[in-house]
């Protein structure tokens, strides 16, 4: 299952809607990348399946402090 492993968001159930108002449903994807973040306060390259919205916020704050922000824990990953 595409997942992601900090904020566990996965793919969502929509509707395509035709010209005709006819509604059948379909699946809204995330957009899942796994990447190696390297986290200075671990001294090591972490491993994770993160959505690109993750990877942008991680760039900005730093893993350890978005991991906090979500109540997970980098160790354990």
């Amino acid at each position: 299952m595409a997942k992601s492993d900090i904020t566990g968001k996965r793919k969502k159930t929509a509707n395509n809607v035709s010209h005709s108002n006819i509604k059948t449903k379909r699946w809204q994807n995330v957009n899942i990348q796994t990447r190696r973040i390297w986290v200075p306060e671990f001294n090591r390259f972490i491993s994770m399946k993160l959505t690109t919205r993750d990877i942008r916020t991680i760039d900005k704050i730093g893993a350890v402090a978005y991991a906090k922000r979500h109540n997970v824990n980098l160790q354990k990953l």
